[in-house]
């Protein structure tokens, strides 16, 4: 019985994927990278900014310490931090908030699974700041998805067994994350051509055909 649900924030509730691009590629520049692509850019989707620091990394024969290596992320992080005040309710669609509306109208406890430090700041210039029961994030976790931890922690936040939950996911590691967390996952966007997701919806809107089977 579904009880709970759980939702990665980028490329889910909104989308931020332009901004982390404007700062990764202005970090890629910075280290004298000219070509640090959107392809790149795609393959950082859904894992921790350290990780997705070595994507851009590869592509230069220069070696960095752990140090400075955490030094480059929280440069590239305070450039995605100045992009994202240009974030307003634009960036939440109409069948995102009205799905979510209907959800906890209907009873259902929601919650932010994502591994974003900022994801409370994105909520408050969307517009839903205050709406989600629990927000579990880069903040409160240690381990990266496709580690289950950040879910773990947000079905504990709402009081629900992980069997009790959906996890809304756009990313193959999301995917795995919930899987092995033992939650149902469900892929959205790209994840709805992953074949490990338990569940595949083309749109936002279509969670409430899965709830109200």
């Amino acid at each position: 019985m579904i009880k709970g649900i759980i939702f990665d924030l980028d490329g889910v509730i909104t989308s931020t994927d332009e901004l982390h691009y404007e700062a990764w590629q202005a970090l890629a520049l910075k280290l004298g990278i000219t070509n640090f692509t959107k392809e790149d850019n795609l393959r950082q989707r859904g894992v921790s900014r350290l990780e997705s620091l070595e994507v851009v990394l590869e592509k230069t024969t220069n070696k960095y310490s752990a140090e400075e290596k955490i030094a480059l992320a929280d440069y590239k992080n305070e450039i995605y931090k100045k992009l994202l005040e240009k974030m307003d309710s634009s960036y939440l669609s109409k069948e995102v908030k009205e799905t979510l509306e209907e959800l906890k109208k209907q009873g259902y406890k929601l919650a932010i699974g994502s591994s974003s430090k900022n994801t409370k700041t994105i909520l408050n210039k969307i517009g839903l700041g205050n709406f989600f029961d629990a927000i579990s994030d880069g903040n409160n976790i240690t381990k990266s998805k496709p580690d289950p931890e950040v879910f773990i922690k947000a079905a504990e936040m709402l009081n629900l067994n992980p069997s009790n939950c959906l996890v809304i996911e756009d990313a193959n590691s999301g995917i795995d994350a919930a899987n092995s967390g033992n939650f149902i996952s469900v892929g959205i966007g790209p994840a709805s051509n992953y074949l490990k997701a338990k569940i595949k919806i083309k749109s936002f809107k279509d969670i409430l055909n899965i709830v109200n089977e």
